[in-house]
Parts: C-alpha cells; structure tokens; sequence
C-alpha cells in the first residue's frame, strides 16, 4: 500500500510536544524571576508576567491543540523574549540592566531552541492533499512550481544559528557573577547629597544614588556573586563631602575588601542607573531582599 499520501504524523506530534515543552519551560524560568523580585522592576516586571501568560498559554495551544499558528505566535514570543534579554545585557531595557546569570544563559538557549522548533513546525507540510491540491491549481493557472518550503526551512536554520551565535557574544561580554565585585568608588572619594523625587539622598562622587540593601547588618553585607553583580559594593574608605552629615564607616567583605557603610548600612550602586539623578532600584525586591535609596541624615 502506498502511504506517501499520509501526513508525516509522529513527525509533527514531536515537534508538537518538544515545542510545547521548551514554551513551558521559559515561562517557568520567567515565573521564577518575577516571583523572586523581577516584579518589582518597573515595566519590566509586567513584561515578565506577560511572557509568562503568553508562554503557557501558547504552549497549551500547540501541545494539545496543534495550531500552526499558536506554533508561530510562540516562535515569535521566544524570538522577542531572547531579543529583551540581549537588548538588557548590551544596553539596558527600561532602566534595567542584565547581567551574566545561569537563569539568564539557560532560558536564552531554551528560547533558541524554542524558536527553531516552532519555527520547523510551522513550516512542516501540512496533509499531503492539500498541498497536491495546491499544486494542481498552480499548474491549472499556468504557474510554474515554486518549492518555497526548502528555503524557508534554510532561512528559518540560518536565524537560529544566528540568535544563537548573538547569545553567545552577549553572555560572553556581560558582567558575571563569579570573582571579585566590581568597585563602586575608589578610596577617598567624596560622598554627595542631590535631591531625588523631593528627597535629599546620598550619591557617589560621580552623582550616582547609592542604597542600602535590607538583609544587611552595620557589620556583614549579604550581597555577593550574582547579587554584587547588579549592585556593586562602594569600595574603600569614603570622605563626607557638604551636607552629608552622617557617620561614615567600613566593614571587611568575605572577600578581604573594605566596603563603605552610612549610619551602619553597606552602601552600593545600582547598575540599573545609568546616570546621576537617578534612583531606579529604590524600592525593588531584588536578589534576595529589598533595597532603599539612602536618605542623607541632617
């Protein structure tokens, strides 16, 4: 019996599943971040949640549905999910930068192979009668045959490759989270005071805000790796400059470096800021705990 007429079925319920697998996997890596302090990011947050929704949503609708077009639409999610992420890394998005993370690296490589296999079941033939029925027309008007399927499926391969290659260039030039915190103000500098929103915070010599973050004693700070990555720690010993009237101090890292403190709080900038005058991590929950401008005293 010829069965060349029969669609390609566990062909496509693979693609189906494995499709609705990595959908479902980036929206659970993006769940975990919200729910662990990216909601509190401004418009960041809601993109997150966002990508959430849509992740699942999308995934349902290809794993127990089979939509060729849910399987585009979340092609399409992972490709503007992983093109967030790089904009992030490289540039900023929203006031929020990324840095080098193992939640960051997977769910990039997830969305990759997200994206060529949604991309691949979108492309893949649909029931053979259709599309010799399709072919027929074609020659009934006269058109020559036009096998745009070989090339599309080399185009969708191509961009794959592509975004994976860029993923690679991005992580490998973004800030990481091993080895020693970068500095946030070399010894002797002066601290500063601007007024932000109505409030008089203390900033680096640079004009920069500096936060205190909540787990913190007067004595230890509890942000390091990943954490010391987004807000790197005010290093050395500082000088009050006008109008800052509280008491500078030091504690010793684990790492042996001395880090700045303020009325007993480990001081730190925030990456997120990329200019003075802002306070884009005041208020967020973010690496384990929740961080503050620091309100000068007097």
């Amino acid at each position: 019996m010829d069965r060349s007429h029969l669609p390609r079925r566990p062909g496509r319920l693979a693609l189906r599943l494995a499709g609705s697998g990595l959908l479902i996997a980036t929206g659970a890596i993006h769940l975990d971040l919200y729910l662990t302090g990216y909601r509190t990011i401004p418009t960041v947050g809601w993109l997150f949640l966002l990508q959430v929704i849509a992740a699942f949503g999308l995934a349902v609708a290809v794993g127990l549905l089979g939509s060729r077009l849910a399987a585009a639409a979340g092609a399409l999610l992972a490709l503007g999910t992983l093109g967030g992420y790089l904009l992030s890394v490289w540039s900023g998005l929203f006031g929020f930068r990324e840095v080098r993370t193992t939640a960051g690296i997977v769910a990039g490589v997830i969305e990759v192979a997200a994206f060529a296999v949604l991309a691949a079941l979108t492309l893949a033939s649909g029931p053979q009668h259709a599309a010799r029925g399709r072919r027929v027309a074609g020659v009934r008007a006269g058109l020559p045959a036009a096998p745009a399927a070989p090339a599309a499926f080399a185009a969708a391969g191509v961009l794959s490759v592509l975004s994976l290659v860029l993923l690679g260039v991005a992580v490998a030039g973004a800030g990481g989270t091993s080895g020693a915190a970068p500095a946030g103000s070399p010894s002797g500098q002066v601290l500063k005071t601007t007024r932000i929103k109505g409030v008089t915070v203390l900033t680096n010599a640079r004009g920069f805000t500096l936060y205190w973050f909540a787990p913190d004693t007067p004595a230890k700070s509890a942000c390091y790796a990943a954490c010391a990555a987004y807000w790197p720690p005010v290093l050395g010993r500082q000088k009050a400059g006008p109008g800052v009237t509280g008491t500078i101090g030091t504690i010793r890292r684990a790492d042996g470096t001395i880090q700045a403190t303020y009325d007993g709080h480990p001081l730190y900038t925030y990456i997120g800021d990329s200019g003075p005058g802002q306070a884009t991590g005041n208020n967020i929950s973010l690496n384990g705990g929740l961080w503050h401008e620091v309100v000068a005293s007097g």
